[in-house]
C-alpha cells in the first residue's frame, strides 16, 4: 500500500486495484431556495473518495484503506468512484460495513463509468447514486466454489447460498430497484442489464451528471421525454 501526497494536498492511499484520496473541505454557506434570506451552514470536514476497479485485493487487503476511512469524523462524506466489473463480494461487504459503521447517509457513490456484478451492489449502498448518460450497471447471481470433505463442502454451499441470497435481497429487492419476480429469475441465472434512464426509471439512479451539471433523475427522464417527444414531432413533419 503506498501512500503519496499530490499537489493538490490531497493524501492519496494506493492499493492494487483501489485508490483512496483524503481532501479537506472549508465551511460551507449555502442558501435556502425557498428562503433567498435563510442559509445553511456545511461544516468544514474530510471528503473520502475512493476510485473503485475490481474486487480483487489478494496481495495485502485493503487494511490501510479501511484504517484510513474509521478515522472518519461525524461530519465527513464518502465518496465511491466504480468503474469495476466486479469481483469478491466479500470485500463489498467490507466497504459496506464501513458506511454503516461511520458515513450513513454522507455517503455518494458515482457510476464512473460502468458497475457489475459487485460493482452494480456497491453503487446500490449510496445515499445519492450518481451516473452519467453513458452509465452502465450489470445485476446478476454470485459464483461460488467450494473445496474440502463432502458434508463440510455441502455445509459451507448452503449457509454461503442463505448469506449472499440475503445480501443480495437487501441491496436490490429491499430498495425496490429488483422486483420479487425479477429476482428469483436472476438467482436462476438472468442478467439485468441497465442503462441510464432505466436505472433513472428504477430509483437506481437519484441525479445525472449532464454538460458539467448535476440534475435529479426525474429531471433527467423529464428532459429525456422531451426529447423523445420532439423527435417523434419532427419525423412525422418529414
Amino acid at each position: 500500500m503506498n501512500e503519496k501526497m499530490c499537489a493538490t494536498g490531497k493524501k492519496g492511499l494506493d492499493s492494487e486495484f483501489h485508490t483512496l484520496f483524503i481532501e479537506e473541505v472549508a465551511e460551507k454557506r449555502l442558501r435556502v431556495k425557498e428562503a433567498r434570506q435563510q442559509y445553511f451552514i456545511v461544516p468544514s470536514h474530510k471528503l473520502y473518495r475512493v476510485f473503485i476497479s475490481a474486487f480483487s485485493e489478494n496481495k495485502k487487503g485493503l487494511h490501510a484503506v479501511f484504517n484510513e476511512l474509521r478515522k472518519a469524523d461525524e461530519d465527513d462524506t464518502l465518496e465511491l468512484r466504480i468503474n469495476s466489473d466486479g469481483g469478491l463480494v466479500t470485500e463489498g461487504q467490507q466497504f459496506f460495513n464501513v458506511i454503516l459503521e461511520k458515513f450513513g447517509n454522507n455517503t455518494t457513490t458515482v457510476l464512473d463509468n460502468h458497475g457489475y456484478s459487485m460493482g452494480a451492489l456497491l453503487f446500490c449502498m449510496g445515499y445519492r447514486r450518481v451516473v452519467y448518460p453513458y452509465s452502465e450497471l450489470m445485476f446478476h447471481n454470485y459464483t461460488h466454489g467450494s473445496w474440502g470433505k463432502g458434508e463440510n463442502v455441502k455445509s459451507h454451499v448452503k449457509h454461503t447460498a442463505k448469506n449472499l441470497t440475503s445480501f443480495f435481497k437487501d441491496m436490490t429487492v429491499s430498495q425496490g430497484f429488483l422486483k420479487k419476480k425479477e429476482f428469483k429469475e436472476m438467482l436462476l441465472g438472468k442478467d439485468f442489464w441497465m442503462d441510464c434512464e432505466e436505472m433513472c426509471r428504477r430509483g437506481i439512479a437519484t441525479h445525472v451528471v449532464v454538460f458539467g451539471e448535476t440534475i435529479t433523475a426525474k429531471h433527467y427522464l423529464k428532459g429525456v421525454k422531451q426529447h423523445k417527444k420532439a423527435n417523434k414531432k419532427n419525423g412525422k413533419s418529414k
